[in-house]
């Protein structure tokens, strides 16, 4: 059972990606991944060959109010992607394809 993770980052205040936030990817309180979003807001692969299982996706954000996004995602099987949208004073995220 193959799972992979992949994330993108854009910033809609000025209307375009994200470049260089960091991204941490953690399993309980263990690191198992971690990148920064490239010119395009992405990290293609931020992990591959996981393991099913609840992870913990940190993003340090480049925004006035919202400096730090956590989200808990449950990872059972296939690849994910999980996008951020992301201003002064809004985010919001949602799992793509």
């Amino acid at each position: 059972m193959s799972i992979s993770l992949s994330t993108h980052v854009l910033d809609t205040e000025r209307g375009r990606p994200a470049e260089g936030v960091p991204v941490r990817l953690y399993l309980g309180d263990d690191l198992v991944a971690s990148g920064q979003t490239d010119g395009d807001g992405r990290i293609g692969e931020l992990a591959e060959e996981l393991e099913p299982g609840s992870y913990r996706l940190v993003f340090r954000l480049p925004s006035l109010f919202f400096r730090v996004l956590e989200l808990e995602v449950e990872l059972e099987s296939g690849h994910y992607h999980v996008p951020v949208l992301v201003s002064a004073y809004q985010c919001t995220t949602y799992r793509g394809s």
